[in-house]
Parts: C-alpha cells; structure tokens; sequence
C-alpha cells in the first residue's frame, strides 16, 4: 500500500496489490484524471494517459492553443461553465449571481490512517498503517473558497475512499448548489451499468443495461435512500459475469437524498457522479464556514461481481460496521408483528415467549403498539411511554419476565415520526417539518418530525433514553414508515429551507451516535418500511437492517440476492413468517422458509403457537442448525451461483476463510416436467482440498466441485431414489467440510 507524489510530473499515485488510482495536477492548476483499475506497476511519469484532442467549438484554456480544453480532459472534480460542458461535480453561487469557479492546486499531504468525518457515517481504521490518506487542497482566488478533496487506500482492499469539504476562507458569502463525494472520468464507454432498483416488498433487483451516450442514474429525493433505487451502481465490462472480468463498484455512505449518475459524452469519455442529490439542496457558506460531503467508496475488481461484492462485504462488514456487535454472532429472534400486530396483551407476547424459548429462540421482539394509546395507526407516534392497559408493570415488567424465560428481549421504535393525535403532536406543533397555511401528505396516517432542530433531536432521545435506562431492553428495531414531502423548517428564514434535508440527516445521525453511545451492549437493527433505508450510512449505527416487509420465500431470493451485491449476510435481517405468506399469499414449506432465512440475521415473524408439534420440532432443528453454523454464515466468503433473475433456478454458497468448511443453498422455484440433468458448480473452494458433503456418500475434492460441479439431478430430472422432495417452492442446503 502506498502513496506516491512524483514532484516532477506533479502526479499522485495510490496503490495497493490490486489496484492503482493515478491523477495529475495538470498546467492550470486543477486535477486531471490519469488512469484507474488493476495495480500498475509505479513510475514516474504517466502523462501519456492523458489525451489532449482537439474538439471542435470547444472552450480552451489557454489562447492560441486549441487542445487544452477541459471538455476534452479527464478530471477529478470538474465544474460547469469554465470550458467543461459535462455534468459538473459542484456547483456554487457568489453573491453577484456567478456561478463561475476555478479551484486550483495549493497543497497536499500524505499521512497514515484515515480521518473520521464530523457527524457523518464513513468507514474507518483500527491501527494507522491499515490505510494511507491523501488531502489536496485547492483554491478560488477570487473567492477566498477551499477545495479539500481527501483520498484513502486500505491496504487489504481493492478501494479507495473519497470525500470533498468546501471552506469559506475569504469575505463573501456563497452558496453550495451542488457538492458531489465523487467524480470519475473513464476513458472509454465499453461498459454495462448495474444498478439495485424495485419498491416496497421488492427491493434491490439486480438491474443491467449497456451504457449509451447521455445520462443514466439512479437517485433518491425521498429524504432516505428508498426502495426505489439504492445509493450504489457499478461499472462491469460486458464480458464480465460473477467469476470474471473487470468492475468497478461504487457506492455512497449516506442516508439521505442522493444522486447517482453515469454520463457518456460523443466521444466516449464516461464519467460517474455520486453524492448528495443537487435537487432541493443549497448549503450557505458565510466566513469562516465549512460544508463536509458524505463518504463515496469506490471498489475495483478484476474477479467480476462477486469478487467486488466480496470487497464491499468485508470492507463494511469490518470497517464500517461498529461497536460491540460488529463480529460477534446475533442472536435467533421471535418478533410478533404478524403473529399479533397491535392486538396484543402481555400474556399473548408472554404465551409466545415461552414457546419460543422452548424451541430455543434467544431474543423476543416486542413491535408496534406498547406505546401510547396505540391500537392502531392513527394515533401515538412520539409518545414513547408504555401503554399500561396492554403493559401493567411496563416494558420492565415484560422485559424482566421475558429474560426469565432464559431470553433477551428487544423493543419497536419509530423515533422519527409523529401522529396528529398524539400527545407529542399537542405540546409541540412546530416540531413537524411543513410549511404553515399548507395542507400536508401523511404517509401511514403519520407525519415528519424535524430533526433538523436540535430541540426535537433532544426530546425524542430524552423519551427513548429513559425506557432504555429503566428496562433491560436488550435489541433495537429502528424503524420509519414512510417518505419525507412538505420540507419546511418552520421559525428558519429561507436561506436555510436547502440545508433541511441534509441537517434532518445529520440530526438522525446524532441521535443514534448518542443511543449507541449510552447504550453500547444493545443491538440495533435500522428499518424503514422494510428495506427503503438498506444503506452504509446505517450501517455506521446498526450492524444490521430489517432486509424487506416481503418475508415470502421465493421473494426473498430475488431480495436478498439482489441486497449481496453490495452488503453483507451479517446485516440482512430474514425471518421465517407464516404460510400462507401475509405478502403474497404464497405456500412455500416451513422447510423452504428456513433455508431462504437461513443465509442472513435468522429470525421468525410468526405465532409459534399456531404450529402443530411436528412444525414446532422442524423449527428446534432449524434454530439448532443456524446456531451451528452462523458464524460461517456472517463471517465466510458469500458467491452468487445462480441469479433467480434469469430462471426458476437460484443458488449461493459461503465459504469460510480458510476454506475448511462451506454452506450451498440451491432453490427452485417451479417444478419442470421431464427436466434436465442438474449440476451444481461451487466456488471459493479449495481446489486441493477433499470435502465431505452432507446428503452424499463419499468425499469429493474441491477441484471437482468448481469444475464437474455436484450432481442435484433428481425425480423432476428422471432419476429416482434421491427422496429429494418435489413441487414448487422446493429448497436444498449443502454443508461441506474438509478432511
């Protein structure tokens, strides 16, 4: 791992043992973009990557020289209006109305670790020679405004990590209008886009089409990142598929409005935008003041998508993830919101609890509707007390009797919201974002706090606080149900209405930093309606996200598929829910259920109650296998196998670190007639190594199971005898171990 600066070429060089990140400062001052992808070997002059065609009609630089002009150049963080007629990565207004800039080399700085970012999610070192960091400054004369563009490099991963902070140095106020974490340029277009897209109940499917001249994005301007599309998208040469081939992966630590953006200009030249969505964003800059964007983590794989994925897994999985559950293994849970919903008493939860610990649940869930007077969802958002006509002795009373049943017991909150029949909504009107005299939109018959002031931040923590100082509330689950519209900070004058979305952000930030802070033995999971806020700015606060609303089996392939390609199964909360399914009404078997939940944060969202002995039995032996194998689970090496996107068929595998041991699961979701023979290839495995594989007899070595594959063929192929199961809906797991 290194950080080279050659003084001569003025070019700066990062790389590590799989990767190289090259860019210049180039004769005006600013930053050019040399090369990025597979480790090159250092030398100290890489001019030549940089191209200086002449562009007819093009605005250049300097007069009388007709190839130097910056719609021609590969940059690092480009501007409109000065020669560069792209998507530019910043904006900023003067107070005479230009928009115009020109930040220019001043300094730099090359030291060990990695900085934290102030109020902002980012990921992080444990020991400084992890990672290397480059600052660069960059100035406007004219201005007096500061550029600090920061770059890091881990040694262990193929990733370089960057961010921007603009400083007013000089008199005038200005307004940021746009500040990307990221801009790259490419020099070439040969690439396909993926990118994670859906809606509620189907998040994150994998989405590809070949790159073409314009713009192609994805973005959020929902105040969370959303079901709709999430803050990632990657680059991946056509040729290449999950096992090989070259990517680049990109992927914003933020929660908030976000942009992503892929423009392809008329002579090929790609650049990729990625930060803070510029709609409804304006950020004031007076003397003295500072604005600090998100983090952006570029990945560079030359092991097609799994090996980029596998990067992003590891790297947030150790990295970005925090505190005293990051590595340690979570706990099997019981949460009773489709067992009971609102309609609960503390017996029902008390009845369901003790079955659940008899069976071997380690952790009982307690969700919506212990707070208030809430029976439904009109009503009790933002009074975080307990509903003693439900709860008589509280959420200390049902807390103590859960964890003597041998169980810990976790709590619902949705901290961010707020119903008009409240008593929170009664004392405090001017706490909801909205502007005075406008009708406003519920979402849920519920409304946005502002957390932009810091008055509300304090109150609601004040209330949560206090249930968890009182009671041994040992889990979290952090929810928001619905997307922000009418942002108005009410008292704030109208310069500040573009700083609310990101200060709402920034403000649910600090009230998890001073939770997790306060209370750091308790596991928090982040939710929002399901997967709208599956993101590594949560991460940064909750080692693990409630993945979909969508607990159906076969829908859960296709989601927790799509959610590996860039997080990892240690932060995907799947549950076993109730057949048929609430969602989709579907009938898949207990069996099924449990091998789809089984490659994640392993829980059941049902009445345990309702099974007859032989499912209550079926469960014993799931929760027995995951507690036997969860460790493989979160901490092993996760490859895609069989994409459910293009057929019936889906299929991964994790592989332990030291490859002494695996876990394959392969589903098929419709039942062929007179079907082909099946083989099953494996990856990750060691190729010299002999594997015991349960459900065979015999041993096979690793080299055969990549290349030959395992044979499910079965009775739907032809061959009888197997006792595979058949029909629709049918699942199979493969636990292999070395000898």
């Amino acid at each position: 791992m290194s950080i080279v600066y050659h003084e001569k070429t003025r070019e700066f060089h990062l790389y590590n043992d799989k990767i190289s990140y090259i860019f210049q400062i180039m004769r005006n001052g600013q930053l050019g973009q040399l090369y990025t992808g597979a480790r090159l070997r250092d030398r100290e002059d890489f001019s030549h990557l940089s191209e200086l065609g002449f562009r007819d009609m093009a605005p250049c630089v300097y007069e009388g020289d007709r190839f130097f002009s910056l719609e021609a150049l590969r940059q690092e963080y480009p501007a409109y209006g000065t020669g560069d007629m792209r998507y530019p990565a910043y904006e900023l207004l003067r107070e005479n109305g230009s928009r115009l800039s020109g930040f220019v080399y001043q300094s730099h700085r090359i030291y060990p670790g990695k900085p934290k970012l102030p109020g902002l999610p980012a990921t992080y070192v444990e020991k400084e020679n992890e990672a290397e960091t480059l600052e660069i400054t960059l100035k406007d004369e004219l201005i007096g405004t500061e550029l600090i563009l920061s770059y890091t490099i881990y040694e262990a991963f193929p990733a370089v990590c960057r961010n921007a902070c603009f400083r007013q140095t000089g008199e005038e106020t200005v307004v940021l209008d746009e500040a990307m974490s990221l801009s790259l340029d490419l020099p070439d277009r040969d690439y396909d886009l993926v990118t994670l897209t859906g809606a509620w109940a189907r998040e994150r499917y994998v989405r590809t089409e070949h790159l073409r001249e314009g713009a192609q994005e994805v973005y959020s301007m929902r105040g969370h990142s959303s079901h709709q599309f999430n803050p990632f998208l990657a680059l991946k040469r056509p040729n290449a598929d999950e096992k090989q081939g070259e990517v680049l992966g990109f992927s914003l630590v933020y929660s908030g409005n976000f942009l992503g953006k892929v423009n392809v200009d008329t002579y090929g030249v790609t650049r990729v935008l990625l930060g803070i969505h510029p709609e409804g964003f304006s950020w004031t800059l007076k003397p003295g003041e500072s604005f600090q964007t998100p983090e952006a983590v570029m990945v560079y794989s030359s092991e097609g998508l799994n090996g980029m994925s596998q990067t992003f897994h590891k790297l947030y999985r150790t990295r970005l993830c925090r505190g005293s559950w990051r590595d340690k293994v979570r706990p099997v849970l019981i949460n009773n919101w489709e067992a009971t919903f609102m309609n609960f008493t503390e017996e029902k939860i008390l009845n369901i609890s003790r079955t659940a610990a008899d069976l071997g649940v380690e952790l009982m869930v307690l969700d919506d509707g212990w707070f208030g007077k809430r029976d439904d969802a009109t009503s009790s958002l933002g009074d975080w007390y307990p509903d003693l006509s439900k709860l008589p002795e509280g959420i200390t009373g049902v807390a103590k009797k859960v964890e003597a049943l041998g169980m810990k017991f976790g709590l619902w909150i949705e901290p961010e919201m707020v119903n008009h029949e409240s008593r929170l909504y009664r004392e405090h009107p001017d706490w909801l974002l909205g502007e005075p005299g406008r009708p406003q939109c519920h979402g849920r018959n519920q409304f946005v706090l502002d957390y932009s002031k810091p008055e509300v931040v304090k109150g609601i923590g004040d209330m949560i606080a206090k249930v968890l100082r009182e009671a041994p509330v040992s889990y979290i689950k952090w929810d928001m149900n619905r997307s922000m519209s009418e942002v108005f900070s009410k008292g704030r004058d109208a310069a500040f209405q573009g700083e609310v979305f990101h200060r709402h952000m920034l403000g649910i930030y600090s009230l998890y930093e001073r939770l997790i802070t306060e209370f750091p033995d308790i596991l928090f999971e982040s939710c929002a309606s399901g997967g709208a806020r599956f993101d590594p700015g949560m991460l940064y606060y909750a080692p693990q996200t409630w993945t979909s609303d969508n607990t159906d089996a076969v829908e859960r392939l296709r989601i927790q598929y799509g959610t590996s390609v860039v997080y990892p199964l240690s932060s995907m909360g799947c549950h076993v829910s109730v057949a048929p399914n609430q969602q989709t009404h579907r009938n898949t078997s207990l069996k099924t259920r449990g091998e789809t939940a089984l490659f994640g944060v392993f829980g059941y969202e049902l009445d345990l109650n309702i099974l007859t002995e032989e499912e209550k039995e079926e469960v014993r032996q799931q929760i027995r296998f995951v507690k036997e194998h969860r460790k493989l689970i979160m901490t092993g090496n996760f490859y895609r196998l069989i994409s459910p996107f293009e057929g019936d068929e889906a299929a991964w595998v994790v592989v332990s670190e030291d490859r002494t041991e695996a876990l394959a699961g392969y589903y098929r979701q419709r039942q062929p007639a007179n079907g082909c023979y099946q083989r099953l290839r494996l990856s990750g495995l060691d190729p010299e190594a002999e594997y015991q594989v349960s459900g065979f007899e015999g041993s096979f070595y690793g080299d055969e199971l990549i290349q030959a594959g395992l044979v499910t063929s079965d009775e739907a192929c032809g061959v009888s005898g197997t006792g595979v199961p058949q029909g629709d809906y049918q699942s199979r797991v493969f636990y292999l171990k070395k000898l």
